[in-house]
């Protein structure tokens, strides 16, 4: 969480922050789009399905939970997939997945069969959303927070655009067009894993493997499939904590506000106005989050931004919970909007920053699985709230409450805990370091081979040829020091 891990990727490759890294982010920002406002774009057929099917609202509402669900549940199943086959495979077989619940769905005959169907469509989203961030993170590392934020903006956009998409698509094709077309769209989710290409280690000349590999390496361990090792490490532990608690208000508001607004009197589409300025603002504010998180003197301090916007967020539900009048709810709507934006921008760059590339896949997945209990009792429990009191303010204060309390918890956890750990002696010689800095030590280790400097001991160098080729980090004791020895982790 202080940022002592390294994101290397694969073996010796650098992210090229760049590149074909562009189409990678072009393809993240579709598939996180398609992941988050795909549950509530669908919801625009559920005065449709109460009809045909002559059901409650809360029956439809299950479509919705489903598809939250399988996209936060079965992340650790999305891990052991990535980490076995890869990213690409993984999502165009999902891709495949999502499209085909889809098509099934248009030709139900009950809700019971649309629920299989949300099923499907629900694991075919999952299947691209986590992969598609871990080559996002593979592809970038020192635009990595600007990438982010870039990749999160997928989320409001889509959802501007599919919200009106199915509006349109029920009142000229009826529900069932409108889920086959939909069904037809996913499969952009194939064409998006597509350009997921794996990165490819460089190429050097048999002189410089000779020069580098005087020492013998020592095998790689076997990559695991799902690795739990993840949850030694403070940083992560502090962080799903923390997510777990804020998930449980984050998505409340959302959920809640334009029924506040017609609690207050107001008419249907003036309420549903409230969405649409929340995720304008929304647009904008996680691209701008990600370039201030890239900023070299706020970056080492990430976990901190992080921490302001979820405080940010949760002061701005407590306030809101306060108004009274539309007025009131468009400003709580606009400052919602602006806080639930950066957390949204932020929320992977601090886990990334955490764990780093190799343990990102399993990191995520288990991060995700932790968030899925949440979003199943985040809601609900406001809805119990709300039954209970018939007043949406303490819904609003119950999530604000919640939010704030996260903010502390990741924000003293960090100060407490993992600053005492990097300011340790011994912590500092575990920490790790950038790709960017690695490349000027390999840079330094072959000018002392070429240059016309004084010759160091012949095992000390290969042992830091050696070293840097494997990715390991190399701390240098005192120079008066009597050994003049070399400790690599």
């Amino acid at each position: 969480m202080g940022g002592a891990v390294v994101d290397d990727g694969p073996t010796g490759v650098k992210a090229p922050d760049g590149g074909w890294g562009w189409a990678v982010l072009a393809g993240c920002f579709v598939i996180t789009g398609f992941s988050y406002a795909f549950p509530k774009a669908v919801s625009v057929f559920f005065k449709e399905l109460i009809r045909e099917f002559n059901v409650g609202y809360s029956d439809t509402a299950w479509i919705s939970s489903i598809l939250l669900a399988m996209l936060y549940g079965t992340g650790p199943v999305c891990s052991v997939l990535v980490n076995r086959y890869g990213c690409r495979p993984v999502m165009m077989v999902g891709g495949l997945f999502a499209s085909l619940g889809m098509i099934l769905a248009s030709t139900a005959t009950s809700i019971i069969y649309i629920y299989l169907c949300t099923v499907i469509t629900g694991l075919g989203l999952a299947l691209n959303f986590q992969p598609s961030l871990v080559m996002l993170n593979r592809y970038f590392s020192e635009k990595r927070p600007l990438a982010n934020g870039l990749a999160a903006a997928g989320s409001p956009v889509a959802l501007c655009c599919l919200s009106p998409l199915g509006q349109i698509l029920q009142y000229h094709y009826g529900w069932r067009g409108g889920f086959l077309i939909l069904g037809g769209i996913l499969l952009n989710c194939c064409a998006c894993g597509a350009l997921m290409r794996p990165l490819s280690p460089p190429k050097q000349s048999q002189e410089q493997e000779e020069g580098a590999l005087t020492v013998e390496e020592k095998p790689h361990p076997k990559k695991k499939l799902l690795d739990f090792s993840v949850f030694k490490d403070r940083g992560f532990l502090i962080y799903t904590v923390a997510a777990s608690i804020m998930v449980l208000g984050l998505f409340v508001p959302p959920v809640f506000v334009v029924s506040y607004a017609k609690a207050l009197g107001y008419e249907d589409t003036t309420s549903a106005l409230l969405l649409t300025i929340l995720g304008f603002v929304d647009m904008f504010a996680r691209p701008l989050s990600g370039l201030i998180a890239g900023m070299k003197c706020v970056r080492p301090k990430s976990v901190y931004l992080f921490s302001f916007a979820m405080i940010f967020n949760g002061c701005t539900d407590l306030i809101g919970s306060q108004a009274n009048n539309y007025a009131g709810l468009v400003v709580f709507c606009a400052f919602f909007g602006m806080s639930y934006g950066m957390v949204g921008a932020l929320q992977f760059e601090v886990l990334m920053a955490i764990v780093g590339t190799e343990k990102f896949s399993s990191a995520i997945g288990l991060v995700l699985l932790m968030e899925a209990i949440a979003v199943l009792v985040g809601p609900p429990g406001a809805g119990r709230l709300l039954d209970a009191t018939h007043q949406y303010m303490y819904v609003f204060l119950l999530a604000g409450c919640e939010v704030t309390l996260s903010a502390f918890v990741i924000a003293l956890g960090n100060f407490f805990c993992i600053r005492k750990k990097q300011d340790d002696p011994k912590a500092k010689m575990e920490m790790a370091v950038t790709a960017t800095e690695r490349e000027g030590l390999n840079h330094g280790v072959e000018g002392e081979e070429d240059g016309g400097g004084e010759e160091e001991p012949r095992g000390k160098e290969n042992g830091k040829a050696s070293a840097l080729k494997t990715g390991e980090v190399i701390i240098v004791e005192e120079e008066d020091r009597e050994d003049n020895t070399e400790t690599s982790l």
